[in-house]
């Protein structure tokens, strides 16, 4: 027995005590093949599962790390029946490899004929493979190199694709001079990762320059590229990085939304206009699936809608790279992005970026606010469906909300109050003499607000949920976060992302979640907090009417 910072245990759980003086070198150890599912005070629950122990694998970690990584740090014997299965489960990952035949095109072939027998039994692979060529080989379509992909995981053999990638139509991109174009070491090795692989995904923190990336990768490719974004602002927020960092010209960068319907050699798109479905067809996703695209980037790729899993299904041959702040989808569809993007190929802890100065150190509290009896009983009254909103909008929150503005506004740190309910929102702007932007707000007016806001004009902008991604707001110091998507852990992550950019004067990002006590919105804060707790983020828990500004 060691005095080790975890606890490994045989149902594939491992304890990490989080006030142990070795518990943060312990958690980036872990963090690469563990998923978090639970983070109380002293106690966080990590669990490893077959897909991040082949995200590991497929990111270059071996087993033999992976069990090292065990053995170091567990306080206690490792379960030898966990070594075994960590050794086994990562062994499946590229025991089947699709590949390019130069007389039969596409092919799946594996060195392990039994488990290539195996999953040409499964019903779900059966219809997406073609006729046998020899006992370690059989024929793939090449439309069902994605679908064949997504089956294969499902079945627990994921395959590894080395069949290769067209080139798109060239079209040299060429980065700006240094004054305007230079990666820092993390980006540089991420676009190393992604150039070598062909595809798969970059994760790094909000603030950390995903953009960047994106466009070192394209200059790497060479090739025309489209561009798939969030939304309208998102998409003019790479078109004015693009110009800025690149030698490309206006003419050259198409947007394709809503608004406009340029193809260019690069081109931006949103996820709206892909989803856009008239009858049974998706006319947006035909037209630009038609083009020759060597590269698709896919911006906040944990926000991938289903339709665009379909599209990217059909476009295997394409280089694709997914840019995200985190992996996590509260739809549970994690293994279509490792099956259809790719796995994960590079990933940066925020506090490991933080620590270099390059996004700024956050304090995050909780607020816990105490309900009047009317409101309590109203909560206890409603119906199941209807208590996170009776819990969220308490107007008790109001005060607390009003003073934190306030000291805001005194301190001069450019704050955000961001929420769920508009009608919540609208009260908020109300009462602290701040402009409201939602979904219903005119694209150019967001714009305009955004920019005010950039330039210290409008010192507090309340916000819904369409500013949890893709806007840069630098100046941003301050998040209050009111209400949010139930117990989403992304949606907090984007949320405190919003004022992780580095700050000229070096002051630190404070973050504030205000919750009712008693009450299912304190539950969904506790699960909202996970993915952050597993970047080493710790919350401050503070009564409303004790709370004070965390230095």
């Amino acid at each position: 027995m060691t005095d080790g910072p975890l606890i490994v245990q045989s149902d594939r759980t491992l304890l990490l005590e989080t006030d142990h003086p070795e518990a943060a070198a312990c958690r980036g150890a872990i963090a690469t093949f563990a998923e978090l599912e639970r983070s109380p005070e002293h106690v966080h629950t990590y669990r490893v599962t077959p897909l991040a122990l082949w995200n590991a694998r497929a990111a270059g970690h071996d087993a033999e790390q992976v069990v090292d990584a065990l053995l170091r740090w567990s306080r206690y014997p490792v379960p030898q029946a966990l070594l075994v299965d960590v050794s086994e489960t990562m062994a499946r990952y590229g025991r089947l490899a699709l590949e390019m035949d130069a007389v039969h095109g596409l092919v799946l072939r594996s060195t392990d004929l039994a488990v290539l027998e195996e999953v040409l039994r499964a019903k779900a692979v059966v219809p997406l493979v073609g006729p046998r060529i020899d006992v370690s080989t059989v024929a793939v379509p090449r439309t069902e190199r994605g679908r064949l992909k997504q089956a294969l995981l499902k079945v627990g053999w994921p395959a590894e694709d080395r069949a290769g990638y067209v080139d798109g139509a060239s079209f040299i991109i060429t980065p700006a001079g240094p004054e305007r174009f230079s990666l820092r070491g993390y980006q540089q090795e991420a676009v190393e990762a992604f150039a070598a692989a062909g595809s798969g995904v970059v994760v790094l923190p909000c603030g950390a320059g995903k953009t960047l990336v994106g466009i070192g990768a394209m200059a790497a490719v060479g090739a025309h590229t489209l561009v798939l974004v969030t939304n309208v602002v998102a998409a003019r927020q790479w078109r004015s990085e693009l110009l800025a960092r690149t030698t490309l010209g206006d003419r050259e960068i198409g947007e394709y939304s809503g608004e406009r319907k340029d193809l260019r050699p690069v081109t931006i798109a949103t996820y709206q206009i892909l989803s856009a479905r008239r009858g049974n067809l998706y006319r947006h996703m035909e037209v630009l699936s038609a083009e020759d695209w060597g590269l698709v980037v896919y911006d906040e790729v944990h926000l991938l809608p289903a339709p665009v899993f379909r599209m990217t299904a059909d476009i295997q041959a394409r280089r694709r790279l997914g840019l995200t702040a985190t992996l996590v989808r509260e739809d549970g569809r994690e293994g279509d992005v490792f099956s259809l993007i790719g796995p994960k190929r590079y990933d940066a802890p925020w506090r490991d970026i933080e620590a270099q100065g390059w996004i700024a150190p956050a304090l995050c509290t909780e607020v816990r606010v105490t309900l009047t009896d009317e409101e309590r009983m109203s909560y206890a009254l409603a119906e199941n469906e209807d208590r996170y909103r009776a819990g969220a909008t308490a107007r008790s929150k109001l005060a607390v909300i009003e003073r934190l503005c306030a000291e805001a506004v005194r301190r001069k740190e450019p704050a955000l109050v961001i929420g769920q309910y508009l009608d919540q929102l609208d009260e908020i702007g109300r009462r602290v003499g701040a402009p409201v932007l939602t979904g219903k707000t005119p694209e150019r007016e967001r714009e305009t607000l955004y920019e005010r806001f950039r330039r210290g004009d409008i010192p507090v902008l309340v916000v819904s949920k369409v500013a949890n991604f893709s806007v840069d707001l630098p100046e941003a110091s301050v998040a209050i976060q009111v209400s949010g998507t139930f117990g989403s852990r992304q949606e907090e992550a984007q949320r405190l992302g919003r004022v992780l950019r580095p700050k000229a004067d070096g002051r630190q990002a404070r973050f504030f979640t205000i919750v009712s006590r008693d009450t299912i919105d304190q539950e969904f804060a506790t699960r909202r907090q996970r993915f952050l707790a597993e970047q080493g983020y710790a919350y401050r828990v503070s009564d409303a009417e004790l709370v004070s500004w965390p230095t």
